[in-house]
């Protein structure tokens, strides 16, 4: 397993690595000689050259791969720009990484108490890791912090006015009230509901892009209200539901008798949205054909009905989402490059909920409330709230299925707990496995040899696996999880957990 070192450097690094401290080597230093690490990630508020200088003199000290990354604090005790630059880091890691097994081990020493209150706050909510601090008379040592932080306390990384969003918003009207439906706090979101809010009020074609469970609908019916035809009908469409063969009776209706089974005449889905909005969800899952004549209606704007000659002109905005790449999608002819270019005028992209900073901690508060909204006409019913513990849990999940399994986790651990709060195992419960694939890790029994594949790196992932579901089981309880797993007795089952980084 990569064992991955992250911290500050510090004024102290730079004086040891300058030779003004005799023969200490200063936090850094004497941590990566004390340990065995991988890789060394280091964040520095100092001058670039400086910071050049400390990593060349590390690499003296220690064979890992050492990065770093510059930023420019206004301040060296601001916490919300040091957790917004701990933030990027770590997630930089884990896509670096590919989201496989590593070890995370955060530096306490280095740097300023701001920085030593971040890492802390950061291992005991979203990114769990080791902590550690050194000193010339106590050597490198592991520190434990016996309490929970609640992920309720995350800072707010988004204190002032973007200049983008000000920008984008200047001259538009009142924000519509279906934009207030769209929760969020985070700086990418509210940068595109500022360019939605753009988009919406010139006619032209949308095509919102974001993975499955993003919101894409909400944010369609958002930017029809705040559109020039908001009195005008919404239709929706799931592209994806609809058999070819029906296409064309769905999207321009039909006559009365135009094929066995048409006992009435029909409006199609383009003469129900005139004067309004039709909202084309999964349009990449049109068949090829079928893009072909939606696209010569969407030119013309005109289409005749099955069974009937005459033609039928139609005032209709066309707003599309997918979840796909649909340029890739072109390049591999499994769509028309002329369709993609009528319908990707404003181009919209809904962020995952795992990148959505500071945004997950309002949407529970949201969706518990609307549950308990929901639920509070059942007998004998009593309001849910959640525990610290739990929450924290929630922040380490990455959320494959974004907003809307968020809301099914949720429901699933109102229904297991027994109590008024929910509980960890609650949502231990309630969230389902993330599959290889979802998590970054491929499959294990199926790799190629070679290509980088890691033996050890895999009976961590592995060994992980089992640690954790049987943590679960057995409800923390370590001596019977001990037991689950096949090993001798609790003590060897804290060592593995420490050895593969799994948390309690």
């Amino acid at each position: 397993m990569n064992r991955i070192l992250l911290a500050w450097i510090g004024i102290t690094d730079i004086r040891a690595a300058a030779g003004e401290l005799g023969n200490s080597l200063g936090p850094i230093g004497q941590a990566v000689v004390d340990r065995s690490f991988g890789s060394i990630c280091l964040l520095s508020d100092h001058d670039q050259k400086i910071g050049h200088d400390y990593v060349q003199w590390l690499k003296g000290k220690t064979s890992a791969e050492i990065q770093i990354q510059h930023t420019k604090l206004s301040s060296p005790t601001h916490f919300g720009e040091i957790y917004e630059v701990v933030l990027s880091a770590i997630s930089h890691l884990k896509n670096k990484n590919n989201h496989n097994l590593f070890h995370l081990t955060y530096h306490l020493s280095p740097g300023t108490p701001a920085m030593a209150a971040v890492w802390i706050l950061v291992s005991k909510t979203s990114h769990p890791a080791e902590l550690i601090e050194s000193s010339p008379g106590h050597g490198v040592k592991t520190v434990s912090f016996p309490f929970d932080i609640s992920a309720d306390y995350l800072p707010e990384l988004s204190p002032k006015a973007d200049d983008e969003i000000i920008r984008l918003t200047q001259g538009l009207p009142p924000e519509a009230v279906e934009f207030d439906a769209i929760v969020h706090r985070c700086k990418e979101m509210k940068r595109l509901i500022a360019r939605s809010r753009r988009v919406a009020v010139h006619e032209v074609p949308v095509l919102i892009q974001g993975e499955s469970g993003t919101g894409k609908e909400l944010l369609a019916r958002a930017i029809h209200a705040s559109s020039q035809r908001p009195k005008g009908p919404f239709v929706s469409v799931n592209c994806g539901a609809i058999p070819f063969e029906l296409f064309e009776a769905e999207f321009f209706g039909h006559t009365k008798g135009a094929f066995t089974g048409a006992s009435h005449a029909r409006e199609g889905y383009l003469e129900s949205a005139n004067g309004g909005t039709l909202f084309l969800d999964e349009i990449g899952e049109l068949p090829v054909s079928a893009q072909v004549k939606l696209l010569r209606a969407l030119q013309e704007g005109i289409f005749q009905k099955i069974g009937s000659t005459k033609s039928i002109q139609v005032n209709v905005r066309i707003i599309t989402a997918t979840n796909r790449n649909l340029l890739e999608q072109v390049a591999a002819g499994r769509f028309r490059g002329d369709l993609f270019h009528r319908l990707a005028v404003g181009v919209l992209q809904l962020p995952p909920l795992r990148e959505r900073k500071g945004d997950l901690n309002v949407l529970i508060d949201h969706i518990l409330a609307r549950i308990n909204r929901e639920c509070s006409t059942q007998a004998g019913w009593r309001d849910k709230n959640i525990s610290a513990s739990a929450r924290n849990l929630m922040h380490q999940h990455p959320w494959p299925g974004n907003i809307r399994e968020l809301f099914n986790a949720l429901s699933r651990a109102v229904i297991w707990s027994p109590g008024d709060t929910i509980q960890t195992e609650d949502i231990q419960e309630a969230l389902l496995p993330v599959s290889e694939k979802q998590n970054g890790n491929g499959m294990i029994l199926n790799r190629n040899l070679g290509e980088g594949l890691k033996i050890g790196d895999i009976l961590g992932m592995v060994s992980q696996h089992y640690l954790k579901r049987a943590l679960a089981e057995a409800n923390g309880n370590k001596t019977l999880a001990a037991k689950l797993v096949g090993l001798p007795n609790y003590q060897t089952f804290s060592n593995w957990m420490k050895k593969y980084g799994v948390e309690n």
